[in-house]
Order: C-alpha cells, then sequence, then structure tokens
C-alpha cells in the first residue's frame, strides 16, 4: 500500500494544492472536513478519500484515524490545518465564540496530533505539520480570539517538537505571515505578488518534508517579499 498523508481541515485552498503536490510526490492522499461535498472535485482530479470529521470532537478524530487506516493505511504525514476566526471588540466577544475558536484552532491541533504521535511512534516515524498564522507571532487588536488559539497551536508544535523530534518524528509550524491568493481574492495588478501563492507555499511544505533528520526545522516563516514584517 502506498505512503499515506492525512490533510485535516481541507478546502479549496492551500490544503488543495498541498493534496496535489503529496499526490504528484507519490502519496495516497486522505482529506478530512467538517463538509466533505466541497472536497468532491479536488479528490475525483487526484484520487484522494474524504472522511467526515469535526477534529475538535475526540470521538471524531478518533474515528477518523481508524478509517483512514482501514481505506488507506496509517498516515506517514498529518497536516493539521483548520482554524476559526471570530473578531470584534474585546469587551463584546461572546465567550462561546471563543470557545469555538480555541476548540478548532487549538484543542483540535492537540486531538489530531495526539491520535497521529500514537501511530507514528508504532511506525517508527512521520511528519506532523501545523498551518500557522500572523497571529501565531502578533496578537492584533480585536483579534484576540484568533491569536490565542493560534499562539497555543505554536506552544503545541514547539514542545512536541522538542519531545518526539529523537523519537524520528518531524514537527513543524508553519507561520504563513500574509495573506493567501485564492479565486475569490486577488491580489491587485498594481501590486503583483503582494499575496502568497498556494502552490508555492505547498511546495515550502514538502521541502520541509523531505529534509534530512540531522538539520529538520521546526518552525518556518513564509510571506510575501512585499509584505511588511
Amino acid at each position: 500500500m502506498a505512503t499515506a498523508a492525512l490533510i485535516v481541515g481541507a478546502g479549496s485552498g492551500l490544503s488543495a494544492s498541498l493534496a496535489r503536490l503529496l499526490a504528484k510526490d507519490g502519496f495516497t492522499v486522505a482529506l478530512a472536513a467538517r463538509q466533505i461535498e466541497k472536497l468532491s472535485q479536488l479528490s475525483s482530479e487526484i484520487g484522494a478519500s474524504c472522511f467526515a470529521c469535526d477534529s475538535s470532537k475526540p470521538d471524531e478524530v478518533e474515528k477518523l484515524f481508524i478509517d483512514v487506516e482501514s481505506r488507506v493505511g496509517s498516515p506517514s504525514v498529518v497536516v493539521y490545518n483548520p482554524s476559526f476566526r471570530v473578531s470584534g471588540p474585546f469587551v463584546e466577544l461572546e465567550p462561546a465564540d471563543v470557545a469555538k475558536t480555541l476548540d478548532i484552532t487549538a484543542y483540535g491541533g492537540f486531538l489530531v496530533a495526539q491520535a497521529a504521535a500514537k501511530r507514528m511512534l508504532n511506525q517508527g516515524g512521520g511528519a506532523i505539520f501545523f498551518t500557522g498564522a500572523s497571529a501565531s507571532v502578533k496578537g492584533y487588536p480585536r483579534s484576540a480570539p484568533f491569536a490565542m488559539g493560534k499562539f497555543a497551536l505554536r506552544g503545541l508544535a514547539q514542545s512536541i517538537a522538542r519531545e518526539l523530534a529523537p523519537k524520528n518524528i518531524h514537527v513543524a509550524h508553519f507561520v504563513i505571515d500574509g495573506a493567501i491568493r485564492s479565486a475569490q481574492r486577488q491580489e491587485p495588478a498594481d501590486n503583483p505578488d503582494s499575496m502568497l501563492d498556494p502552490d508555492a507555499i505547498a511546495q515550502t511544505y514538502l521541502n520541509i518534508l523531505h529534509q534530512p533528520r540531522s538539520a529538520w526545522t521546526w518552525e518556518i516563516e513564509l510571506r510575501p517579499w512585499v509584505e511588511r514584517f
């Protein structure tokens, strides 16, 4: 059975670019999302298997890994891509919305990474990648919940990278510091390359995946050449 890769929080943007690149690299790709109907075209294009999962629910995450194992094999690469954000004046934020942000952005990352790590330890290695954002390292006004979630995800990545790297599990966190180009969001004609190309981001994920383990990266920041930082 071909080597399997699982992308959690799959959609039409960065995760689609990454799915195509992993399939081209020889991986059997599994895609997980809360609504898998949106993945039908991509799954047909690359021959991926789709799985419905709410990554913030422990029982659904465990079922996801069991189902992926039975259909495509235990994944040697797992990418955590979901996030949820609510913004607004701090004193007006609804606690339930803040809790949902933390559940999806950070707690789900813990659940998926733990399920992946248990299996990778038995397999003798693997890779767990987390998609971060500008908010992973910079807390912006009116965006406290997203910063809380992304800071927590970064802390999780840093901690388990130190714990799992000596056990041959490559943990990496990708700070996407800028807007990602999409069909719905195009850069202005007078400011070319001012947004990140999802295919270029995906190529960096693949480059990190293929790093020799004597020189592993645990974190990398990606931004357009015109982005201020």
